[in-house]
């Protein structure tokens, strides 16, 4: 497992502001070929009854879903492969509709093991505690569009400034970089 601060530099150094939803050399067959490994490892460990989907208009490639009754978690598992990084890979607890997700739930056994698939594979796991700290990168992301919209709308007289700010408006999290729409 690498450790956390070369994760952390490998994070930094794959991010392009000028190529947000994939890198500028991305591969689609060797993407592909990379998210069916890390499919098929992933129902030999919990069975066909995983499903996967594809990301668009996103700075992930997939999502593969593992559902409740087969983690043994008591919970269902999402782990999703980024485009970059040559491919970083996540995993969460799905702890609810609307609810937020974490590693909390994950076993040490698990990410010990996925692990071990991720470089067996060619890919990087980035465990969600980096993925939450806040992002300093420098691409533009679309907290930091919701910044400058509330700043130009106000400044333009068509909204009132806040008194209780929204304390998230403008923040962006390093998953927010590498694992979700753009």
């Amino acid at each position: 497992m690498l450790l956390l601060d070369q994760v952390r530099t490998l994070l930094r150094e794959h991010d392009d502001p000028h190529h947000l939803e994939r890198p500028a050399n991305f591969d689609l067959d060797t993407s592909r070929d990379c998210f069916a490994r890390l499919v098929s490892t992933l129902e030999e460990r919990f069975g066909p009854s995983c499903s996967s989907g594809m990301g668009q208009d996103a700075s992930f490639y997939g999502v593969i879903n593992v559902p409740a009754g087969v983690t043994g978690l008591g919970r269902p598992l999402r782990v999703a492969m980024s485009n970059f990084g040559n491919y970083f890979v996540t995993a969460k607890v799905v702890v609810g509709e609307g609810a937020p997700c974490g590693e909390a739930g994950l076993t040490e056994e698990f990410v010990t093991w996925l692990d071990g698939v991720c470089a067996a594979v060619a890919c990087t796991f980035v465990p969600s505690e980096l993925l939450w700290e806040p992002y300093d990168g420098p691409s533009v992301l679309e907290a930091h569009r919701d910044e400058e919209l509330v700043a130009a709308l106000v400044a333009a007289g068509e909204a009132a400034e806040e008194e209780d700010d929204d304390e998230e408006l403008g923040k962006a999290y390093w998953h927010d970089r590498y694992f979700e729409y753009m």
